[in-house]
Order: structure tokens, then sequence, then C-alpha cells
């Protein structure tokens, strides 16, 4: 059973003319966001613990919705790189479900998403991850849970990950985030602190900004992705 429940109307009732997000078919039966096998596909995903091998230090642990394949892969792009920002709603209450399961029983959540760089923003269309989370926050309230947000961190410029190897990511991340001034461990407030970020793939980026939370006062209990890279994954 859904910890946040009502996933479907988020699923379906999005009214987007470019065809299903999750297979680009077009036609009546994919006009609202996703068409009904893709809709129940993601329906269908359960979260789970994930790790990547070797786990970078300071990685905390981490829970995914699925693999980044197939419909997930597909409405993830969608919505990062093609521009369709309906797709916050549905992906951030599919978010939602990632938070309940890696918290376990509703408590007092702090959700702090990975900051971008302002030329990843400009590029995708602005604050991906921003969306994502405020959506999220939302359902997690609906369902009764006490939930804040917090943008700690600031992104330094550093290169597109999507070039780097494992090594070239980790080097690129050691430095790529900075605390803002006048934030620290009151914004936890006994909270348990969950990480969001859309893609799991080496580890690097989360076990970085966990780390300069650390810096600040703020212990990450948890991160809470969408998807994570198959290949070095069990599911």
């Amino acid at each position: 059973m859904r910890a946040v429940g009502g996933l479907w109307a988020d699923l379906t009732d999005l009214v987007l003319p470019s065809g299903c997000a999750g297979c680009r078919r077009t036609g009546s039966a994919s006009r609202r966001g996703f068409c009904p096998a893709c809709a129940d596909a993601l329906q269908a995903l359960r979260p789970a613990p994930v790790r990547p091998t070797p786990a970078p230090p300071d990685l905390p642990p981490c829970h995914a919705l699925g693999p980044y394949a197939g419909p997930l892969r597909e409405a993830l792009l969608a919505y990062k790189e093609r521009g369709r920002h309906g797709l916050a709603g549905p992906l951030g209450a599919l978010l939602a479900e990632v938070v309940a399961d890696a918290v376990g029983p509703a408590r007092p959540v702090l959700l702090v998403p990975v900051p971008d760089t302002a030329a990843a923003a400009r590029s995708r269309y602005g604050d991906h991850l921003g969306r994502l989370a405020r959506h999220a926050a939302r359902r997690l309230r609906g369902a009764g849970w006490d939930v804040r947000t917090a943008r700690p961190l600031r992104a330094l410029p550093r290169p597109d990950s999507v070039a780097l190897d494992s090594a070239g990511r980790a080097a690129a991340a050691a430095s790529a985030f900075r605390g803002r001034a006048g934030r620290g461990g009151r914004e936890a407030g006994g909270r348990s602190v969950v990480v969001l970020d859309d893609i799991l793939t080496t580890g690097a980026t989360l076990a970085a900004v966990a780390r300069t939370l650390r810096g600040l006062g703020i212990t990450p209990n948890v991160a809470a992705v969408l998807a994570a890279t198959q290949k070095r994954r069990h599911w």
C-alpha cells in the first residue's frame, strides 16, 4: 500500500500535448501525462535501499524508487531536458513515496534538495530539484507529515557529470558545494534530514553534499532519489 497515496490522479490527470512522458507515444490514450501502461509501470515501482559499488566515503544510506530505465528514465529526461515542468507534480509525489520509505514511521523531516549550478538551472528550465522538493513536501504534509524544506547549500560551477567517469565525478563533486551564510544545524531542529536528488550514479554528489552539510552542523540521515543506474545496483 502506498505510504502517501493518490498517485493515479497525479499520473493521469495531467493534460500535456506532447504525448506520454514515459514512452513518447501520442494519441488519445497518452494525452494526460502518462499513458495507462506507463502509469501502471510507475505505480508498480516500490522504493528500496540502493548502494553504489564502491560507495564513496560519507555517502549516507540511499533509497530509490527504481532503476534508471523504462518509463521512469523517460519521464526524468522529459522533465529535466525537455522542459515538461508539469511533470514536477507526479514525480514529486513519487519522490514523497521514497522519502516515506527511507524515513520509516512518520516523523518530523527536513528535505534538503541537492542544489543546481546556475548554468545547469538555465539549461534545465529552472531549479528542477527545488520544484520536486516542493511537491514532495506538499504530498507528505497532506498525509500528515511534519515537513520543512531547506536550501543551506549553494552549488559552485563544475563540469557536466554526464561526460565524466567515476573518478572525474568524485573530483568534481569534492569541491562542488558551499554552505550559505547564516545556515547551520538549527535548521534541522531535531528532524530527520533527507537529502533529495533525482538520479544516483556513483554517489559522489550525494557524498559531497552530506560532507558539506556535516560541516554546517547538519547530519543527513538518508538520501532519497527517484532512480539509480542499474549496472552497479541490486534490485
